[in-house]
């Protein structure tokens, strides 16, 4: 059985770690975000790119968190940029509500997983991961730089 990897937003850093995991053939791979449509073209153009470089994964795109369930790590990329003007306090608020309901939506359908968490402010974030889904210190892990 292949390992699974979901991928939470489906921006540029999102997508750019689908292709790198898709090309090591690393894990089927789901791709999850709130636009609709956005996630699944990813996927569909990822997937068809697969023969050519000889690899075998499946790559799902989605808006709805069912696709993850049995997920063995969550990568958390989603989440809003810091933008002019906006202090990391605006930040830290906006993007914990995000990860929160990510976390949240995930968990339920892959309460083994490990988190792999890419949003910032990295620390807190990854700590509000660990904290809702209730796991030990060592299922979550925040990447950074």
């Amino acid at each position: 059985m292949k390992n699974k990897v979901s991928i939470i937003g489906a921006g540029m850093t999102g997508s750019t770690t689908a292709h790198w995991l898709a090309e090591k053939e690393i894990a089927d791979l789901v791709l999850v975000d709130i636009l609709e449509g956005m996630p699944q073209g990813k996927a569909l153009d990822l997937q068809e790119a697969m023969p050519v470089i000889g690899s075998d994964v499946t790559i799902v795109g989605s808006n709805d968190y069912q696709a993850t369930a049995g997920s063995d790590i969550i990568v958390i990329t989603a989440g809003l940029p810091r933008k002019p003007g906006m202090s990391r306090d605006d930040l830290l608020y906006k993007n914990a509500e995000i990860v929160r309901k990510v976390t949240e939506g995930t968990m339920a359908h892959s309460p083994d997983a490990i988190y792999l968490i890419l949003t910032n402010p990295l620390d807190a974030m990854a700590y509000l991961a660990m904290d809702v889904a209730g796991v030990e210190p060592h299922r979550v892990i925040g990447q950074a730089g």
